[in-house]
């Protein structure tokens, strides 16, 4: 006797099955990865710059301790990796990139309040322009290109 092929599994089940999503997989990198990427690297050379700033041994400062450099150091990388993950592709890039850009955005946003409140007009707006880098990574990393580029 010969064997019938099959091309699909029987249903056995009474109930009707799920509609499956088409999954469409993206073909090529979309740019607005590429962008969100280039602005995760502008938020960790503004941090980096921002606690060299900090840190400087001519700065009148009396004295920045190791662990505050560290961490901050670390708050500048972790954007950095976000930005990586994104141009590759990995899983959970964008996550990393959003969150990433979230806690440099907070502390710009302070720092403009900060220096607004005490009536320094200049250093308001230079806060507010350092705030541009954060808010372009912010923005880009959640958007629904990057999302599925990197959620593959």
């Amino acid at each position: 006797m010969a064997k019938q092929s099959r091309t699909a599994p029987v249903r056995r089940s009474p109930k009707a099955a799920r509609p499956q999503r088409p999954v469409t997989p993206v073909a090529e990198r979309p740019v607005a990865a590429v962008c969100a990427a280039v602005f995760g690297v502008l938020v960790a050379a503004e941090v980096l710059y921002l606690t060299w700033l900090l840190a400087e041994p001519d700065a009148d400062l009396v004295g920045v301790p190791g662990w505050l450099v560290g961490v901050l150091v670390a708050v500048a990388l972790w954007p950095l990796a976000g930005a990586v993950l994104v141009v590759l592709g990995r899983r959970w890039g964008w996550a990393v990139l959003v969150t990433g850009s979230l806690l440099p955005l907070l502390g710009l946003l302070a720092v403009a309040v900060l220096f607004g409140s005490l009536g320094a007009g200049t250093a308001t707006w230079w806060a507010v322009l350092l705030a541009v880098g954060p808010l372009g990574g912010l923005v880009l990393g959640a958007q629904r290109s990057v999302r599925e580029w990197t959620g593959r």
